[in-house]
């Protein structure tokens, strides 16, 4: 108690100050360096998350996915489905795929372009002036990056890349327009209008939120063909499992000694794409029953 109430004391006064980071590194399934927040700072991001994000969630598109209620991975998976079968007309007519990623999104954002961002919403000094604290608490080159252990993080991450949803769906006017963090996909039955969008992608991206893509990870691809998309390789009627993923898969059901919470947690994973027979075999290594 005495703690939360010098926290407050220093918020009420303005002369709060952000502390450092404990870095450490995990493999999900890519390296990737987390920087964890002291409990005191991690307070102050709840605080804050929790009366932002109400207010910029009903900014976004619908079809933005990740750290959104109810716009996990798996309702992202069913709105590839639906836009699949519309484009498809019912699986009549060839779907293309443009896939996207953005190349080293967390530790490439800009922090002169969020806070400008975040001042066109938000009016009040108290906010703005914590926000800049949050933001300027970490960088990975000067001026650049966000911290991937903090929950604000999430939520200002969703916010810089709404202005790229906007430019999408509003400039472009991409119809069949899915993101997932920093993942995108736009389908439609006309390869050339995809070829045609890649170059105004590219553009926006530099010169409005000094981000790239990915070299190797553009692609335009046929449905037809299996289009890899959070995990899961998808076709006209059904999706499978990616090579990759069922290999992770069984080294950690393996690694955990098969820990009834783990493969449970994998069975429902496994659930929402043709997989029958990885799940099988998952049932007949650990004693249970799979239907």
């Amino acid at each position: 108690m005495d703690n939360i109430i010098a926290l407050h004391r220093d918020l009420a006064a303005k002369t709060y100050c952000h502390s450092g980071y404990e870095a450490f590194r995990i493999s999900d399934p890519k390296p990737r360096h987390i920087h964890k927040a002291s409990v005191r700072d991690r307070v102050v991001h709840r605080a804050v998350y929790r009366i932002l994000f109400p207010f910029f969630d009903r900014l976004f598109i619908a079809d933005s996915f990740s750290c959104r209620d109810g716009k996990g991975v798996h309702k992202a998976l069913d709105r590839f489905r639906v836009f699949v079968r519309k484009v498809s007309h019912n699986h009549t007519r060839t779907v293309w795929v443009l896939k996207c990623d953005v190349r080293k999104f967390f530790a490439s954002i800009d922090h002169d372009i969020l806070l400008r961002i975040l001042r066109e919403h938000i009016p009040d000094r108290d906010i703005l002036g914590l926000l800049v604290e949050i933001v300027g608490s970490f960088h990975t080159e000067p001026g650049k990056g966000l911290p991937l252990g903090n929950l604000t993080s999430q939520l200002l991450s969703n916010v810089y890349l709404n202005e790229f949803d906007r430019f999408v769906k509003h400039t472009i006017r991409a119809r069949y327009y899915i993101r997932y963090a920093d993942d995108f996909v736009i389908l439609s039955h006309d390869k050339d209008e995809l070829e045609s969008m890649l170059p105004r992608i590219r553009e926006f991206l530099n010169s409005r939120l000094a981000l790239t893509l990915h070299p190797d990870k553009v692609s335009i691809a046929a449905v037809v063909s299996g289009v890899d998309f959070l995990g899961w390789v998808h076709f006209p009627n059904h999706r499978v499992l990616r090579t990759a993923t069922r290999r992770r898969m069984f080294r950690n059901l393996e690694a955990k000694d098969g820990k009834p919470e783990t493969v449970q947690s994998y069975l429902g994973l496994l659930r929402y794409g043709n997989t029958y027979g990885i799940r099988r075999r998952v049932g007949d290594l650990y004693g249970i029953e799979t239907g």
